[in-house]
């Protein structure tokens, strides 16, 4: 597992590892944002919801983290958590590449954290991780998301049919990707 710091992305907003102690907080950040995030997420179960759905969630992102194959973060503003980053599938060898996923709080999105944290996610992808790229993909009609990746570097490779199941039907996604550098696999 790499160990990767908190760091301080916005005034008073800290980026930091999931932990599965932020299961309760997590589950109040999710009921807080549920109709927020409707239309981007995949419809999810009441469970999902609950402090107990949060927990078995963070474990097996935890167990993943450990395995090297998934990095969560948190956004947290004095112990509220207001917006997730995370890395997953996670792929070494000559591949060194990662899918992004990320949200920020309603009450706090066009205050530059998303852009914030998916620049540090990329410089850790890059300088702590060792991997060449990272993948997005946001629906069509996603413009802030897709600003977001614009001014972090990500560029545009194609459109997706039918890519995820998003808010109870298969939804079309633009995916991205950056490079993050040339160097061969280490």
């Amino acid at each position: 597992m790499v160990v990767i710091e908190d760091v301080e992305v916005a005034p008073g907003v800290v980026m930091r590892p999931a932990v599965v102690g932020d299961a309760e907080e997590l589950s109040r950040a999710y009921r807080r944002n549920r109709e927020h995030l409707r239309p981007w997420e995949p419809r999810r179960g009441e469970a999902f919801y609950t402090p107990e759905g949060q927990r078995a969630r963070l474990r097996e992102q935890v167990e993943l983290a450990g395995a090297g194959r998934l990095v969560p973060w948190v956004l947290a503003r004095d112990g509220v958590i207001v917006g997730v980053m995370t890395l997953s599938n996670v792929a070494l060898g000559p591949f060194r590449s990662a899918n992004l996923g990320y949200w920020v709080d309603a009450g706090h999105v066009g205050r530059g954290l998303a852009t914030a944290g998916v620049r540090l996610v990329c410089r850790t992808a890059d300088e702590v991780l060792g991997l060449h790229r990272i993948e997005a993909g946001t629906l069509i009609e996603n413009a802030a998301s897709q600003r977001v990746l614009d001014k972090c570097g990500f560029e545009r490779i194609g459109v997706a049919r039918d890519y995820l199941h998003i808010d109870g039907r298969w939804r079309d996604h633009v995916l991205f990707q950056r490079i993050l550098n040339r160097r061969a696999p280490g």
